[in-house]
């Protein structure tokens, strides 16, 4: 039986090519088509499609609101569609705040010319998010939030509003990333470490985080949890296009006690500050362990950033004196860059199943036996603080 989708998209020409291109899946089956938000929380109710792909910019009511009101109606996985440009990459990380799953760019000239790329990908994350997503208890355990939360270790804020905005986002993603775990309710993930963590106390010099799909709520729940005194730096390779990364790394530095910032070539590394990989191009480490450089890298390499490719860097550079850190993505990118710093004495931890968005990632690294630690994203703030 075919997963039946909801397209939303107030361009009548969008409307017609996404359900040409998306009816060419045998897998899947364009059921509803609306024009505008209202529209598409009507024909949610109405129809219950098991996926749902969303433009942002609508009249009557914008594709935010739109998601954050079914989501809070039932779980179904929402894939938005977005401009290349910043603003366009702005509003995009509010709908993935929102609830959102995962992106795909709004390009004129693939959806006119029946791009190939994009009929591949397009079919793959709506029937991937389609056949992941379960019945949801959010609802139960976002009323529990705000209870658990206040037991938990959380950073000073420089206001008010930053520490409500970070409570938000911690419930957007707890709340979300139970809903579309591939079992109906958290359980202990299957696969263990290889061994215990040791102790890392004052050994760890540099701390990567990858990540892809579900990852800038996953990293925000991480890093906005840090104090401003931790004691390494990090660098975040989050599979992201231009554009992106630049607006992520100021929204996630306004949500964040630490320094955040895109990076560029010959930033230092410095204890307390965050760097994410810019969006077209590859991250690595120059050889005194002191700066990164930016390089654009070979054309047959899929990612851009590449965890790999930094990973391995790092592996070269920093070694054992590494933490490296896979969270949720779809995909194996990271795997062969954590054997790598396994080799060299690192330690690697990775997100667990019931957390993760897509249990992709995460599952290459811990099912090649490279993980020292698995844990929920709620819980890497507090391992962080405790164990470095």
């Amino acid at each position: 039986m075919a997963y039946r989708v909801l397209v939303v998209d107030d361009s009548a020409f969008f409307q017609a090519r996404l359900k040409k291109i998306i009816s060419e899946s045998p897998g899947l089956e364009v059921v509803g088509v609306a024009a505008n938000g209202q529209e598409a929380i009507d024909l949610d109710e109405k129809l219950k499609p098991d996926v749902i792909s969303m433009d942002y910019e609508m009249p009557f009511v914008d594709g935010i609101t739109a998601v954050r009101t079914i989501l809070s109606r039932r779980s179904v996985p929402i894939v938005m569609f977005s401009s290349m440009t910043y603003e366009g990459a702005r509003i995009t990380l509010e709908a993935l705040d929102a609830g959102a799953v995962d992106f795909l760019p709004k390009n004129f000239a693939e959806v006119s010319n029946d791009s190939a790329v994009l009929k591949k990908r397009l079919h793959d994350k709506l029937i991937g998010f389609a056949k992941s997503a379960k019945p949801t208890i959010a609802r139960t355990y976002i009323d529990k939030v705000s209870e658990t939360a206040k037991a938990s270790p959380r950073p000073e804020t420089s206001s008010s509003s930053s520490s409500q905005v970070t409570l938000s986002e911690q419930r957007s993603s707890r709340a979300r990333s139970i809903s579309q775990s591939t079992a109906d309710t958290p359980t202990k993930d299957p696969i263990q470490p290889r061994r215990s963590s040791v102790n890392l106390k004052g050994k760890v010099k540099l701390v990567v985080i990858g990540a892809s799909t579900g990852g800038p709520v996953a990293v925000t729940e991480v890093v906005s949890r840090l104090p401003a005194n931790f004691p390494a730096p990090i660098v975040i390779v989050q599979h992201m296009p231009e554009n992106f990364t630049k607006a992520f790394s100021e929204r996630l530095d306004r949500q964040s006690n630490l320094s955040v910032k895109e990076a560029q070539s010959g930033d230092a590394l410095v204890a307390g500050e965050v760097l994410v990989a810019p969006g077209g191009r590859q991250l690595m480490f120059d050889k005194t362990g002191n700066k990164i450089k930016i390089i654009d890298g070979d054309d047959r390499v899929n990612y851009k950033p590449c965890v790999d490719i930094s990973f391995g860097s790092a592996a070269q550079i920093f070694g054992a004196s590494t933490l490296g850190i896979v969270l949720t993505g779809m995909g194996a990118d990271g795997c062969e860059g954590a054997r790598m710093l396994k080799q060299k004495g690192a330690n690697i931890w990775s997100q667990d199943e019931a957390s993760c968005v897509v249990y992709g990632m995460p599952a290459a690294v811990a099912k090649a036996g490279l993980t020292d630690a698995v844990l929920a994203v709620r819980d890497f703030s507090d391992k962080l603080i405790s164990d470095l």
